[in-house]
């Protein structure tokens, strides 16, 4: 068998929710199903880059694996658009109001810590920050 077109490799044991996130498996339309394929993984725009004609390298998970292939591409259609446009906008504002909040408490950190108000104990918050493997965060 011969296949035309560009391969993408994603790496071993890839989380199966990463491939078809769960919170879409209310439905089984493959059409459905393949706008939300690989959107949780680490590389979530390797749907929008494939091209009709492209094929996945395998895809492994820890008890299978997938190769997909993109048959068509369709662009949302403004219904589309209109249905998912408060959750955009939600999302959006939720995110910067992150970004804000965690500006704000690191300026203020800095601001009492050149103070004098507060004082960090730098060996309590490199051991808080350790990551799993044992090394220091930065």
């Amino acid at each position: 068998m011969k296949f035309n077109g560009n391969a993408w490799k994603f790496g071993a044991d890839v989380d199966t929710d990463a491939i078809i996130p769960a919170r879409y498996l209310n439905t089984s339309d493959p059409k459905e199903l393949a706008k939300h394929c690989m959107e949780d993984s680490t590389n979530p725009d390797f749907m929008k880059k494939m091209k009709p004609g492209d094929i996945s390298g395998p895809i492994v998970t820890s008890s299978d694996g997938a190769v997909l292939s993109v048959l068509e591409k369709q662009a949302p259609s403004d219904q589309d658009f209109a249905a998912k446009r408060d959750q955009i906008r939600d999302s959006l504002l939720q995110s910067k109001q992150q970004e804000l909040f965690g500006l704000f408490v690191a300026n203020l950190r800095d601001r009492m810590e050149k103070s004098g108000k507060i004082k960090i104990n730098q060996d309590e918050m490199k051991s808080l920050t350790r990551t799993q493997g044992g090394e220091e965060g930065e």
